[in-house]
């Protein structure tokens, strides 16, 4: 009976390590936002179907210390439902010159078919965006 009293701490101390080395594990593996971001574009510039869209706006925000961040404001239909939407386009600033986008500006727009209101303008090997 002495011996497995004894081992109850050298359990505890395993689970703990097994309980830490997992955490650390899922820690490591969580994607960042711009990831996120990424796959989220990547996606929808996959399976996504075009429509007609405008650019309401173009916005420049501070975004808490880190720079700033280029949001793309633009509006769309579809199936008679219309959508208004920005797409945070900081990360794709050599494909598009947001002075160039004025209010008006007709855009084609991919979105998500299941889910509408998910939409990009533009991707990385996609650009709705018209001359």
């Amino acid at each position: 009976m002495n011996v497995t009293l004894r081992l109850y701490p050298v359990i505890a101390v395993a689970a703990i390590g097994l309980f830490a080395a997992a955490r650390a594990l899922a820690r490591s593996r969580r994607r960042t936002p711009e990831q996120r971001e990424r796959e989220r574009r990547d996606r929808i510039n996959e399976i996504g179907r075009i429509t007609d869209g405008t650019v309401i706006d173009v916005s420049e925000m501070a975004a808490n210390g880190h720079g700033e961040i280029q949001l793309l404001i633009y509006q769309y239909d579809v199936a008679g439902v219309s959508y208004e939407a920005s797409q945070d386009v900081t990360a794709l600033r050599h494909r598009v010159d947001l002075h160039s986008c004025k209010t008006g500006l007709m855009t084609s727009i991919k979105y998500d078919p299941s889910n509408p209101g998910n939409s990009i303008v533009i991707a990385e090997e996609w650009n709705g965006l018209r001359n």
